[in-house]
This record gives C-alpha cells, sequence and structure tokens, in this order.
C-alpha cells in the first residue's frame, strides 16, 4: 500500500512538473510586461516637462541610412507650439485625426473599421490610429504591423493623454513626426520644402505638408501627384473646421 501511494505521488510530480514550469513561465513573463509598461510610463512622465531628443522611428530610419551613407544625419530642429503655424496645427488635425480633441487617445470606431478591412485583406495593412496612437508608436515602437503592436501602441497612447494632455501630445507630434528622407518635425520641414519657419507657413502650405503624412517620403519623390494636389485643396478647405489646443 506505501509503495502504491509513492508511486501515485511519484507520477502525480510528473505530471505537474510541466505545469509548475508553465506557471513560471508565465509569472516572469506578466513581470516582464509590466515592467515595461513602467519604463514607458517613466519616460512619458520625464517627457511632459524635457523634450525628447529623438525617438524610436528616428533612431530606425539613421540606421537604415547610414547602411549607404555613414556620415548621414537627421534634419530636425524643435520648435516651441507657439512657434508652430496655426495652419499646420489646423491641417494636420484636419487631415490626420478630425476627432483629436474630443477622444481620448483612441476612436473604437476607427480600429473595428481598420480590423474589418484587415480580415478582408488577410492581414494587417490598417491601424485606425489617432494623433496620440501614432504618437505612441513614433516614441516607443516600430513600424512593424501586429495586433501585438497595437495592443501596446493603445495602452501607451492612453499613458499620453492621461500625463501630457493635448497641447502636449500635439507639440511633440508636430516636433517628431517624419515629413521626408531623414526630415523630422515642423522646423525642419518648413525649412526643406519652402525655405520658411515653421511659424510662417501659410494655409496653402500647410495644408499640402499635411496632407504628405503618413507617406511623406513616397509624396517627396511625387511633389506633383494629382492624388496630393487633391487631398492638399480637401485639406485646406476643411482647415477651419476643426479645434485645436490654444
Amino acid at each position: 500500500m506505501a509503495k502504491r501511494n509513492n508511486a501515485q505521488r511519484s507520477a502525480g510530480g510528473i505530471v505537474f512538473a510541466p505545469f509548475r514550469w508553465l506557471f513560471k513561465l508565465l509569472f516572469w513573463a506578466f513581470c516582464a510586461v509590466v515592467l515595461l509598461q513602467l519604463w514607458y510610463l517613466a519616460q512619458i512622465t520625464y517627457w511632459a516637462r524635457f523634450n525628447p531628443s529623438s525617438t524610436s522611428f528616428m533612431n530606425i530610419r539613421l540606421e537604415e541610412m547610414r547602411k549607404t551613407d555613414r556620415s548621414a544625419q537627421l534634419k530636425q530642429a524643435w520648435v516651441p507650439y507657439d512657434q508652430i503655424s496655426m495652419n499646420l496645427k489646423r491641417a494636420v488635425v484636419a487631415a490626420e485625426d478630425s476627432g483629436f480633441m474630443s477622444h481620448y487617445g483612441v476612436e473604437p470606431e476607427a480600429i473595428e473599421v481598420a480590423i474589418q478591412k484587415n480580415q478582408r485583406r488577410g492581414k494587417v495593412t490598417h491601424g485606425g490610429s489617432t494623433i496620440t496612437q501614432q504618437l505612441a508608436k513614433n516614441l516607443f515602437l516600430t513600424s512593424k504591423r501586429s495586433y501585438i503592436r497595437k495592443a501596446q501602441e493603445l495602452v501607451i497612447a492612453f499613458m499620453l493623454e492621461a500625463i501630457w494632455g493635448k497641447r502636449r501630445i500635439l507639440e511633440v507630434y508636430l516636433n517628431v513626426v517624419e515629413w521626408g528622407n531623414g526630415v523630422y518635425g515642423a522646423q525642419a520641414a518648413s525649412s526643406y520644402y519652402y525655405g520658411v519657419n515653421a511659424s510662417q507657413l501659410s494655409a496653402a502650405q500647410a495644408a499640402r505638408l499635411a496632407s504628405m503624412l503618413p507617406a511623406p517620403r513616397y509624396f517627396d519623390k511625387r511633389r506633383a501627384s494629382p492624388f496630393l494636389a487633391r487631398k492638399t485643396a480637401t485639406v485646406q478647405a476643411r482647415l477651419y473646421q476643426v479645434a485645436v489646443p490654444k
């Protein structure tokens, strides 16, 4: 009888050993995810008062450029929110996220539409991202599309909305978004395309820059694109129909 009980306990130990390893693995994976979120939170809290010197997207692009030119440098110069043309602020919101002032970083309807499109195509091609989500991706993530990355993007977007607010989100976005090959931010874009400061952009110039998003490198090479011209006209017509932070 004792031998039978010992055999049963041994068999039970063999059966449950893999589950103990699985539980440990899940526990440490959970801890790693939590620590990663805390790191994002710490960065966001710091950047609420201090400007980021670079972003994940900028670092990735610079590395790509240096594969063919080791001396390559990005074009970017930070300008405060008040020194960015109101035309550009309105144009970017009109083109990228007309509900920017009313949502909390995410628009569920847009995400639902994007999921339906992805399901029809059989792959992730649309994200339904708000400006806040685009900033979250630019700051911390990569351009690789996946539902896991999208989930992380949503979490970071909620953090940004909770800690920064709309004015800071738009200020940072306009200073770090890509506007051409190695061209980042409103000041560099204004100088690169029009030879003016970000504060001097006209409504037409601002509408054109906003219309180049989210494919600025493509339109940098196709500045005479009829599609770009049509989109620019549409954005300019909507310029004063959107609200932006003061």
